[in-house]
């Protein structure tokens, strides 16, 4: 009998993981049972077993899709020459996370995530890990900014990194709870808080 192809077994589980993500976005992950995930992929319990053990590892799975696209393209933004000043950087960043949270965007099932990082200690290993690796890049960020002079030599950048990191979640809670705040005030306000402090970069 032919071995299955490893295409074959990659669209599989993408297929499982893109049936799981359409129901958490609709019916929230909480109330999503592994049944639920066997519905909405028109797959068999042990079809689905195959590939991830628990409900659990699929929420890790699409979860690192959410962390990792959007870590990708904050450190694109972090290690850009020239340096990117703070209030263009937040609204890149904001502006693709808006893009991630429509209402079938990938983005919505963060919230969902820290949640359940609550109370599950699972999944709150996982969501801790990827927090503090979103973290250290903002962290890494200000040390940059502070080494090419755009912030004050006595800044402390483990304290403004984690408070820049804030940014960006916080954005995201009004978005999809608000609906009333857009990147180009996120980075108006940053221009404001920041007056003064960094010098214009020179033409």
């Amino acid at each position: 009998m032919p071995r299955v192809s490893e295409e074959h077994l990659e669209r599989r589980r993408r297929q499982i993981l893109d049936a799981a993500r359409a129901r958490f976005i609709r019916q929230g992950v909480h109330a999503t049972s592994m049944q639920d995930i066997f519905a909405e992929a028109g797959l068999s319990a042990g079809a689905v077993y195959r590939y991830f053990k628990s409900k659990n590892e699929i929420i890790e799975a699409i979860l690192s899709t959410v962390v990792g696209d959007l870590h990708t393209y904050l450190t694109e933004l972090v290690d850009a020459d020239p340096l990117l000043p703070p209030d263009e950087l937040i609204e890149r960043i904001t502006v693709r996370a808006m893009a991630m949270s429509g209402e079938d965007g990938i983005l919505r099932l963060a919230p969902q995530g820290w949640a359940l990082a609550m109370y599950d200690a699972e999944i709150h290993g996982y969501v801790a890990a990827t927090i503090r690796t979103l973290r250290d890049t903002w962290i890494r960020y200000v040390h940059r900014l502070v080494d090419a002079g755009r912030l004050p030599a006595d800044t402390d950048p483990e304290a403004a990194g984690r408070t820049l990191f804030g940014v960006v979640p916080g954005f995201m809670l009004q978005r999809l709870i608000l609906d009333d705040v857009d990147p180009g005030q996120v980075r108006r306000g940053t221009q404001a808080l920041l007056a003064g402090l960094y010098p214009p970069p020179k033409p």
